[in-house]
Parts: structure tokens; sequence; C-alpha cells
């Protein structure tokens, strides 16, 4: 038994707005151990939606479309998989004594366009929608199928998801058993290169392992069926324990840990400080330190010296060094942490400086090259050269700058 999630909107087809909608019902389903292996989006065209629907009758037990129930003349999907199944709509008295309720309360009189949301295929259930006009169908019109209609109003769609469609795929026998995730997240390696290290846990048929990439950073998640959540944790624990191990530091934190709160938390347990000096992130690195709630105990603050004379007045940074070596160079990077360490007084002074591009780079120093300082109790500064990608984004560069800073502290904080 599957579910297929179908999402109705042209909308979605030209990126107006993003597929929430598809994104919590994957997550329900999971959460139910419901199968679901499909997901369409499909425009406001009855023919396409009807095209849609027989491949989707071939794959999978269980529709789940959102969009397409308003009362527009594009509003067609009720319509679409009445007439897909030669079944004939019907108005429903039920639903248009609601929606004119509805409207009274809000000092409004319900529209002859209206009248649309109350017609239902011969059979169908309502599917209450308690925030809205638009109400869905649950509807099972041949053995062994099961289709629900939903708004595509987000907050519509996931009460009337958790209220009603809930209760009744549980009634119907579904979600006795539950898919259970926890993704483990990973710093300074590639996807390729973990993949190979932990390709013998790729196959394994209960829990899965799947690795993902996405801005630098790789992730496995591991995904178990069981009848309980202590049950499928206890099918994760051992796995992840042993993909932690493989991965060594390159593993730095799971499910909702990043790379600051994770960094934050070695800081809190010692009772250390840290202070940054940025160049070329202009204070994103400090943005990500302070996400974290409670960082005020640990983050004394940072300098964003984006001109020279701001590292010299302010930091410290020798003008001879600077005209040697340029701001882009592992003197600059390493005196510009001492210097940010010392004027703050920080356990740990962190800073970074290079080309973010698109422009500025040359031969010898090209767009992506970033050094990264850093300066600990010892008040002994070193820095650290990576070069990120001529063909990266501004913006790619500058995130990979920060994640980089942190996860260079990171690993010292470990290993010291």
């Amino acid at each position: 038994m599957s579910a297929e999630i179908i999402c109705v909107g042209t909308e979605l087809l030209l990126g107006d707005i993003l597929n929430s909608n598809a994104y919590f019902l994957a997550q329900q389903l999971a959460s139910l151990g419901i199968p679901h292996y499909y997901q369409t989006v499909v425009g406001d065209n009855p023919e396409r939606l009807k095209q849609v629907i027989e491949i989707a009758l071939q794959r999978s037990q269980i529709l789940i479309f959102t969009g397409g129930l308003g009362p527009t003349p594009d509003d067609l999907t009720t319509e679409a998989i009445a007439d897909f199944f030669g079944v004939p709509l019907l108005e429903n008295p039920e639903i248009i004594e609601d929606i004119a309720r509805k409207y009274a309360q809000r000092g409004r009189q319900m529209t002859p366009s209206n009248r649309k949301q109350a017609l239902m295929p011969n059979g169908a259930s309502i599917l209450p929608n308690p925030g809205g006009t638009a109400p869905g169908i649950i509807w099972q019109p041949r053995p062994g199928l099961t289709i629900l209609t939903f708004p595509g109003v987000p907050s519509e769609m996931q009460g009337m998801w958790q209220e009603t469609a809930v209760p009744y795929l549980k009634s119907q026998g579904w979600g006795k058993e539950i898919i259970k995730s926890r993704m483990l997240r990973f710093w300074g390696i590639a996807e390729s290169a973990l993949a190979e290290k932990v390709a013998p846990f790729l196959n394994l048929p209960n829990p899965t392992v799947a690795p993902y990439a996405e801005f630098g950073e790789v992730r496995l998640r591991i995904s178990a069926r069981a009848e309980s959540d202590s049950q499928a944790l206890g099918l994760i624990e051992p796995v992840a324990q042993q993909l932690q191990q493989i991965a060594g530091l390159d593993y730095y934190g799971s499910d909702t840990d990043t790379l600051a709160s994770v960094v934050g938390q070695l800081l809190q347990a010692e009772g250390e400080t840290l202070s940054v000096a940025e160049s070329c992130t202009g204070g994103g690195l400090g943005q990500m330190i302070t996400s974290i709630a409670g960082s005020s105990s640990y983050f004394l603050g940072g300098v964003i010296s984006y001109d020279n004379s701001v590292k010299i007045s302010l930091l410290g940074v020798n003008p001879e060094d600077l005209s040697q070596f340029g701001a882009v160079s592992d003197v600059v990077a390493t005196a510009m942490a001492v210097g940010v360490r010392s004027r703050l007084s920080t356990t740990w002074g962190l800073s970074i400086t290079g080309i973010a591009g698109p422009g500025g780079g040359t031969d010898a120093k090209p767009v992506g090259l970033v050094y990264i300082g850093l300066a600990g109790p010892n008040n002994i500064g070193s820095s650290f050269k990576y070069q990120l990608g001529q063909t990266q984004e501004r913006d790619s560069i500058r995130y990979a700058s920060a994640c980089n800073a942190l996860d260079l502290l990171r690993r010292k904080l470990l290993t010291r």
C-alpha cells in the first residue's frame, strides 16, 4: 500500500509559490508509516490532471490531492476526478450551509460562484475544512483505492489533515507502523568520498541510509520502519554510531544541529568565549553565531573590517604586511584573528578574509580564495587557506567561508 501526492496549480509550475504542501504531507506520511514513492505537480488543466490520475492508479493506492478546490473557473480538481471515474457531481446542502454560515460570520454574503465548492462526486464523503470555504473529499471510487482532496492553502490543508484525514487513515488500518529518521551532518568531506566510506550501509533494507549534499554540507539520512518510536530508534542508533565512527571529525552533528550550534555548545561547556573579525563575509559569520539562542554567553562580538584602514586601526594589522602580502593573505588573516581576540579579550579569535567575486580576482589570487585565521588561549595565531571555486556565486563563497571558519574552530576545540 503506497500513497501518491498530486499538487494541482499552474502557480506551482511557474515557481510563483513554494510547494510547502508536498513537504508537509511527505513528512506526515512517513510518521504514519505509509510508503510514498511519487509526487506529481500538474497545472490547472483537466485533461492533464486526468492523465496524471491514470498514471497514479498504476502505482499507488492512496491519492492525495492539494489545490484546485476554490470557486474560480480554474479550480477544476473535483470536476476532473469525477469526470475521470465517470461519476456525476452532486451539490451537497451541508456544504452550502457551512459556506453561507462562514460568510455571514465575516459580515459578507456568499456569492453564486461558491456553490461550485459544494459539488462532490456521487458517493464521496465530506472532508471538512474548519478554516476555509473549500471542503475536500474522502472517496473510494473502487475497491483498494482511496482519494483525499485538500485546498491549496497550507494552513487549511494542514488542519484538515490532522483533524480528519489522519484519524480516517488510521481507522482504515494504515499507520500501524511508523517511519523514523535521523539526519547525520558532515562538513569537510565530499559526498562521493563519504559515500565510498560508508558504501556497505547504503544497501541496508531496514534501516535505510541515503546520502544528500547541499551548500557544501553532506548528510546521511537513516530511516527505520517499526511499530513504535522506540523500536525504530533501536534500529537507527547502532547504525548511526558506526557511521559517526567511520566519518570521524567530518561528522559534526545530527538533525537540527548546525555548525554554529555545535561550536556554541563546545565553547559553553568549557566556559570559553569567541570574537570574530570579518572582511569578505561582511558580518555573515557573526550572524550565524548569534542566530543561536543563548550565544551571548560565549560570543562577545566582532569587527567587520572591510577596508584596510579598519584592519589597521581596530585590529592592529601591520600596514607593511598589507602592502607586501595584500589583504587576502595568511599573514593578514592571522593578524586579524590575533587582533580581535586581543581587543575583545576572548578565549578565541576567528577571522575571514577572501575574494568573494565576481570581480577582484587575479591569476595569483582567484575568486574563491579565502584565508581563515584562528587565535587561541596561547595568543599564537595561525591561518588556513581555502579555494572555494571561481565558478561559485558570491553568496555561496561567503556562506562557505563562514561555515569553514566555524568548522575550523570546531575541529580545534575537539582535538586540542
